[in-house]
């Protein structure tokens, strides 16, 4: 068998990988390893204090918590970011610059009126590492088949090839074998639910290869 070198031709990932939930959403939020992630609260927290609790034990008096009063970290009542400058809340808004792995998890948001009265929602927060750089390379063996391989860093990762005329050859599998014959581009691409990349490389024959 011999490598064939494709020529890469694009390499294209997401840019922006700033995150946006909030409490009251259904689907679980993803968030970016290392990345910022903005989840938000409440609209009008004049009203209320609040406190942001992870559901590790599903036990109110040991779970680690974080108290919000006047749209601010209590520092002395927050064992749940302790010594984490980069996390924040800003205008009923959860802020943290830099998601650590440790930030996965199911969380609970309580809201107290002046009056007494409580109530609460949930969010499950699920943490991946992004896309890296994506790699394609190709192997000929002596029989002229050529077989495709695709190749990622980060979490979750889904793959899908497309051919030069924009057919898709198939979905889910890192590795593909190519028809006898293939001359031109194929492009793998590669995502996971926080960001994506893919990689174009020209391709040609075995039978010039060999």
């Amino acid at each position: 068998m011999m490598l064939i070198s494709g020529l890469m031709l694009l390499l294209q990932t997401a840019a922006c990988l700033d995150r946006f939930c909030r409490f009251n959403q259904f689907d679980p939020c993803y968030a970016a390893l290392g990345h910022k992630l903005n989840v938000l609260m409440l609209l009008d927290t004049s009203e209320y204090d609040m406190k942001i609790q992870k559901r590790i034990n599903y036990n109110k008096g040991t779970d680690p918590l974080c108290r919000v009063k006047n749209d601010m970290i209590k520092k002395n009542e927050c064992d749940l970011y302790s010594n984490r400058r980069e996390v924040t809340v800003i205008n009923g808004t959860l802020i943290i610059n830099r998601v650590i792995r440790a930030d996965s998890g199911n969380y609970t948001t309580f809201f107290y009126r002046s009056d007494g009265t409580e109530t609460s929602t949930d969010l499950q927060v699920n943490v991946e590492a992004p896309i890296g750089s994506v790699e394609v390379s190709v192997i000929c063996s002596s029989s002229g088949v050529m077989r495709a391989s695709c190749s990622s860093e980060g979490d979750q990762l889904l793959y899908s090839w497309i051919e030069l005329n924009g057919d898709s050859l198939t979905d889910g599998n890192s590795s593909i074998n190519l028809d006898v014959g293939t001359d031109g581009n194929i492009t793998c691409s590669v995502k996971n639910h926080v960001s994506h990349g893919q990689t174009t490389i020209n391709v040609k024959s075995c039978s010039s290869e060999l």
